[in-house]
């Protein structure tokens, strides 16, 4: 799922952002912030599902899906004690997530697996994977929805960042410190 080249970009990245201030370390995490995240992420997955319900333009279907994702990865990020600067929120938050999350994401799904057959193990590293690439792709396709895509193609697309924004904020909600 993940190349080592991303995962290097990731890590080079995050590092350079932390160095220029682009990335910060929080001294106190401020709750009413952390829940404005995710009350952010919670009424944008809200938004896209009814957008696509109403079949309403898959283009906003496509960007309210990807804020969900957005807000929650900021949500995650920020519990854990880093916020983006203003400059290039996404590409940082895409990196942090790559850097400092997914570890974190996969040990929560073995948790969640445990039960389950040994493969529990591939599995949630997979699934780990699985979403942090997701909000990767999700970042790329929108700009791309926006500017490039014809209508006819649009519709599906807008399924697909519904459902991955869907299974993104369950998921990463779980990894928010209250």
């Amino acid at each position: 799922m993940f190349e080592q080249k991303r995962i290097k970009e990731a890590e080079d990245g995050v590092r350079e952002y932390l160095q220029e201030g682009k990335l910060f370390r929080l001294k106190i995490i401020d709750n009413n912030i952390l829940e404005t995240y995710r009350k952010n992420a919670e009424e944008s997955l809200k938004t896209a599902d009814f957008l696509f319900r109403n079949a309403m333009p898959p283009l906003w279907v496509v960007v309210c899906s990807y804020y969900s994702m957005f807000y929650v990865a900021s949500a995650v990020l920020y519990s854990l004690g880093y916020k983006s600067g203003e400059k290039t929120p996404h590409k940082i938050t895409a990196d942090a997530l790559v850097v400092f999350v997914r570890g974190k994401l996969k040990n929560r799904l073995i948790e969640d697996y445990e039960d389950a057959m040994g493969e529990a193990l591939d599995l949630a590293g997979t699934k780990a994977d699985e979403l942090v690439f997701a909000f990767d792709q999700e970042r790329k396709k929108r700009s791309a929805f926006q500017y490039e895509m014809t209508e006819s193609v649009k519709r599906g697309k807008a399924q697909t960042s519904l459902d991955r924004a869907k299974s993104f904020v369950f998921e990463l909600d779980k990894l928010v410190k209250p």
